[in-house]
């Protein structure tokens, strides 16, 4: 049991006094957070959130009931962490907070059971493979129709999520070494991910494809597992912590210069490793050596001299940035520039681009609501530009977007453009 200061955060890493006294409250955020977008409510933007934890740690107020509810309507962006001029760390405070929440809040039985699912599922391949059986049975009888009538909000969430499941690919494996034509110009190890390998395993191809094509050479370890992302984002440490050793235990073995990662949630809890295992005295310094290896693929390609050549392609492109790419990592100018290098191709930026799609992890799950009003405001601001594809970094990007585009527009991860153009063949 933890040290309990009733009736704030309890004594494991609660937000530090230091980083909650750097936010001075200006307002610079307002106009990036998407829930103080949708309500306009105080306590939904990000300097209401952090006054409210400042009141938890000064024993002020409980966990239990508004606190909680405020904290969780939260998508952690990390949009008002671009946006402050004063460098307020939010993104570092709600990953305190998050894990006071989970270990001192009790929730619902069926907020419980829900999560509890999630977590069950989308951190396991095996799992995830199961499921996707489901899933077509579930697609070939249109059952989403009927389910659209019944089932609760959160689980009529998660259905409409559900991509179009190919079996074959599903179950497919990825070569664990692809070597290139030309001299190796850096070895890199590449994460395969859970719902990215099962469901868009296409994507991995591509990125294995690029690389080589590049001049890379791409081990791929079979025995690699969930990388935590999830568990951290929502506030479970131990499944965090778990699967982060276990991930370093897997790719710090292996000689290369570079860990690569096609996922912005991914990568950018990837390169949170050595924060989240700093108090670890076996485990500090390996997580510390781990994440100043890990890029986004589209990170890489732009340190790298083009090679292969680019077969033109005559298209408007949409660029949508993950939230946990762009704000999280601060890449936004190297898919861009990644994109660019293909002749014929134009992109352009988004309205209200610095505003979520709704996704955020778990969060287009949990709280569906709000998710939906996003969903929608990003598919419009597509739209409007009338781009003839859009392209994006992350997986739960291309599924709340395509759930409320509807079709209308092909999506597309950077890597399968590239390799697109690489190959001389069009997009599929």
């Amino acid at each position: 049991m933890t040290e309990r200061t009733e009736p704030g955060f309890d004594a494991l890493h609660p937000p530090s006094r230091e980083l909650l006294d750097d936010c001075v409250h200006c307002g610079f955020c307002l106009p990036t957070c998407p829930t103080y977008q949708l309500w306009g409510e105080e306590m939904d933007s990000p300097r209401g959130r952090i006054y409210l934890m400042d009141l938890a740690e000064r024993g002020e107020i409980e966990l239990q009931g508004a606190f909680t509810e405020h904290i969780d309507a939260c998508l952690g962006c990390m949009a008002c962490v671009t946006a402050c001029p004063s460098g307020v760390q939010y993104n570092r405070l709600l990953e305190a907070t998050r894990p006071q929440i989970e270990r001192n809040v009790e929730r619902s039985r069926s907020d419980r059971l829900f999560r509890g699912g999630i977590f069950a599922l989308f951190p396991y391949r095996r799992r995830l493979r199961a499921a996707a059986i489901f899933g077509l049975v579930y697609q070939k009888l249109r059952l989403d129709r009927v389910a659209e009538r019944v089932l609760p909000p959160r689980l009529r969430a998660t259905q409409a999520l559900m991509p179009p499941v190919k079996l074959r690919d599903a179950f497919a494996s990825l070569p664990r070494r692809v070597k290139p034509d030309g001299p190796v110009r850096r070895r890199v190890a590449m994460l395969s991910g859970c719902v990215q390998d099962v469901f868009f395993h296409e994507v991995n191809v591509a990125t294995q494809r690029v690389l080589a094509a590049e001049g890379c050479e791409v081990l791929t370890p079979r025995d690699q597992g969930c990388c935590g992302a999830l568990g951290l984002h929502a506030g479970r440490e131990d499944h965090a912590t778990k699967h982060a050793k276990r991930t370093i235990e897997t790719f710090e073995k292996l000689p290369v210069d570079n860990i690569v990662v096609n996922v912005a949630g991914c990568g950018s809890s990837m390169k949170e490793y050595a924060d989240l295992l700093a108090d670890d005295p076996e485990w500090a310094e390996r997580a510390k050596s781990f994440s100043a290896k890990v890029r986004d693929v589209t990170e890489l390609l732009a340190e790298l001299e083009p090679r292969a050549k680019r077969h033109p392609m005559k298209a408007k492109v949409a660029y949508h940035d993950a939230c946990h790419l762009g704000h999280a990592q601060g890449v936004r100018a190297q898919p861009r520039a990644v994109l660019r290098t293909i002749p014929g191709l134009d992109v352009v930026d988004l309205p209200e681009a610095e505003l979520c799609c709704g996704s955020a992890g778990i969060y287009n799950m949990v709280q569906p609501e709000p998710a939906a009003e996003l969903g929608e405001r990003k598919a419009g601001n597509i739209r409007a530009v009338n781009p003839d594809l859009l392209v994006t970094a992350n997986p739960g990007c291309l599924l709340q977007i395509g759930r409320y585009l509807d079709g209308d527009v092909p999506m597309f991860h950077p890597v399968q453009v590239l390799d697109a153009s690489l190959r001389g063949r069009p997009l599929p």
